[in-house]
Parts: C-alpha cells; structure tokens; sequence
C-alpha cells in the first residue's frame, strides 16, 4: 500500500510540473488516477504569477564550444552535457533529465530530438544540459546554455518556462517546450511549441464548423479538469463562429459512464436532436455513449478519443467518428514520418510518444532558425504543420495544425479535408 501511495504522490507532483506538455488523457496504466494529467495549461489567470527566483547573469564564455563540453558533473557522477556535434550551430537542449518524477517525459523528448538531429546533423552541434526539478535549476542551467549556445530548446516543466519568461533572462533565441501560465507578452527572442489541448478543441470546432454549417452541436463532456478545459475552448470558439451548442455532462465511475446518465441522453436526442456531437471524452467513454445512442449523428474529437491503431483491438463505435490528432499517431505511413525511427515508451502510451514527436519537431525549429535567423518559415511536421515567425508584432509567433483523420473499424485512420 506504501508503494502504491508513493507511485501516485510522485505521478501527481509530475502533472503539476507538467502540465502543458502533451494534449491527450494520459493511458489508465501509467499510475496517475485520472487522464488528462499532460495536456496543455489553462489560460492566463486573473491574479499576477509568482515571483520567479532570482537570476544571475553567468561570466561571459571566454571561448567558443569545443568538442566535448565540459559541464560539472551531476550528483551520480554522469556528466551533465555531452557535445554530439562538432563546428557550426550551436544548439542547447535543456530538460529535466535528472528529475524523480520528470526523467521520462524529458527523456521521451531528447529522444525524439536526438533521432531528428541523427538525420539532419550537418553543421549543427548539439549540447543536452540535465537538470533537477526545481524552476531555479532550470533558470541556473538556462544561464549557462545561453552563454554557451546560438539558440536553446526548453524548459520542459510550466513552472520553469514560467520562470523564464519573468526572469529577464532569455537573450538568445529560445524555443519553450511547454505553455507558461504568466500575464503579459512572452520575451521577444522566445518561441513556444509545447502541444496544447485548447488549440485541438478550436481547429476541431474550425473543422466541424466548416463541414456542418450553421449546424446545433451537442457537447458531451466529463467532471474532470481537462474534459472542463476541452468544453470550454471548443464552445468559446463555436461561439465565435456564430454557431449554437448545448453541453451535457456524464457522470462516470471507474471508466463507465452512468447507465441512468446515457438513457437520458438518448431520449434527450430523440426529442431535440443536434446536428452534431463533440465529445470531451476519452475513446472508452465515447465508445459507451455511442452504443447507447447510435453511431449516425457525426462526431468529432481530439486525441482524447483516438483508441490507437491496433489492429487487434476492434472499436466498431468508433467508426467514422472525426479525430484531430498528431501526424506522428494517425499517419505513421506519411513519408515525413517513416523517415524517423519509431520510438519504444514503455508504459506511457501516447502520452510519451506526442512527447518524442514534439522533440523531433523542436530541433527542426531550431534547425531552420540557426539556418534562417529571425526568418518566417512554414514546416510539414510530425506533430502538425507549423508556422513560425520571429518577428510577428514584435515578437515571436507560432502555429500548429494538426491532422483531421476519420476513424475505421480495425484501427486505421483516413485523411480528412482538415489539416494534412
């Protein structure tokens, strides 16, 4: 009982410091009690952010990167950065590699960078700087890679982007890899990519909006945080698009939705039917409402619903309902995605694959920008198409579309009009 108690204590510390890093309800398997522990950060709120710890500018760097780095050591000896390049670009990866609860997601997205840099490695070096869990770490290890480097890739953890962004610190092109939660403009020089759960639920209600128009949606959702947080942005922007929802909430109990919750819902629809349903669910209990209402109204949802591409395992509910996902899980036959290795996450499903795909496409961000400095530039990438430029209002601007699939019977996935 004591191990499963500190399994769970340590899964939740991670959500907290995570929290922003991948957009999907993470597998019931990996130990953390409720899905959508890894999704994207709510919007700004309305009180002022903590005050970041203090920074100290390092001593200027009296010498340009050789081949290796020498940085101290961390606490079992291993050594903090290892140079994998030689001459040329110098990019710096910073993540939480020396984290109790953060290793895995951090080591995911190194992987997925390191395959990407394996393949496009000429004239680029690059240094992977380990870091604890602590905002200060990060800001003390920024510091150093800053000085060191042309361009850095991370934090990795909301709390220490966040730092980053109050700190005053960012003086080189940084790309973030997670959503700060702090009022007011990001630092000129900073770009961030980490994948967002809000972003999803608005280019699915562009998606719906475009191929039902004028259409009433049904939006079913659940009681916990990111089913809230995926209603309220698709209904925000269904709004703005002029269009008419009504959201009805299912209770559930360990993965089974109310038996007196779905009867209702299916005699509600009978009397008033939408047009179309957005369900805020995750693929077990939109296959259990589809069952209980039919599988004819059109259905759309994020990664949340993608039941994943097993052949084996038959989810016939699920036929034809519409999914806005990462290229990298609905596409692994795309050519631009075959060209990297898969990855093996062990026991953290998808969650830590949208992890590895989002560090493939950070270092070929940082890769165009080394090649194109304070340039605007589109990419076909593993998590979407993205757009970036540098010097959008002032500031850096980015963008991800990702792919719009329609779901088959015997896990495969078709290329909707959305996205791809």
């Amino acid at each position: 009982m004591l191990k499963k108690n500190l399994k769970a204590l340590l899964a939740s510390a991670a959500l907290g410091l995570l929290a922003g890093c991948t957009s999907t309800p993470l597998p019931p398997d990996t130990g953390c009690g409720v899905p959508g522990g890894l999704c994207a950060p709510i919007g700004p709120s309305a009180s002022p952010p903590p005050a970041a710890p203090s920074y100290t500018p390092p001593p200027p760097v009296e010498r340009a990167i050789t081949n290796p780095v020498e940085l101290p050591p961390s606490s079992d000896g291993r050594p903090r950065a290892a140079d994998v390049g030689g001459s040329g670009a110098r990019i710096a990866l910073l993540l939480p590699l020396e984290s109790g609860t953060l290793a895995q997601p951090a080591e995911a997205v190194r992987a997925g960078f390191m395959a990407a840099w394996e393949r496009d490695r000429a004239g680029i070096s690059v240094s992977v700087i380990a870091t604890g869990d602590t905002a200060q770490a990060a800001l003390d290890a920024y510091g150093r890679a800053a000085a060191q480097s042309d361009i850095v890739v991370g934090p990795l953890a909301r709390p220490a982007v966040a730092a980053l962004v109050t700190s005053g610190a960012v003086t080189k092109p940084t790309i973030a890899l997670n959503h700060p939660q702090v009022n007011g403009p990001l630092p000129r020089q900073m770009l961030v990519v980490g994948l967002s759960l809000e972003d999803e639920a608005r280019q699915v209600a562009d998606w719906a909006a475009a191929e039902q128009p004028g259409g009433r949606a049904l939006v079913l959702t659940g009681t916990t945080t990111w089913q809230q947080r995926l209603t309220g942005a698709f209904t925000a922007r269904w709004s703005q698009l002029g269009m008419n929802n009504y959201v009805v909430e299912l209770p559930s109990s360990d993965g089974y939705v109310d038996a007196n919750a779905l009867a209702d819902l299916r005699a509600r629809i009978q009397a008033d039917p939408p047009q179309l349903v957005f369900a805020a669910l995750d693929a077990v209990q939109l296959r259990q409402v589809r069952s209980a209402i039919g599988t004819s109204l059109p259905t759309y949802g994020t990664a949340s619903v993608n039941p994943g591409r097993d052949p084996n395992v038959s989810a016939p509910e699920l036929a034809g309902v519409r999914i806005l996902d990462l290229p990298w899980t609905v596409q692994p036959e795309h050519p631009l995605v075959a060209s990297y290795p898969r990855w093996d996450a062990g026991n953290g499903g998808f969650d830590m694959q949208r992890l590895y795909a989002l560090g493939i496409d950070a270092f070929r961000i940082a890769r165009e920008l080394a090649l194109r400095p304070g340039s605007a530039f589109e990419l076909d990438g593993v998590t979407g198409r993205l757009s970036v430029d540098m010097g959008a209002g002032g500031g850096a601007a980015f963008r991800r579309i990702e792919t719009g699939t329609i779901y088959r019977e015997g896990g495969m996935f078709e290329t909707a009009a959305f996205g791809r």
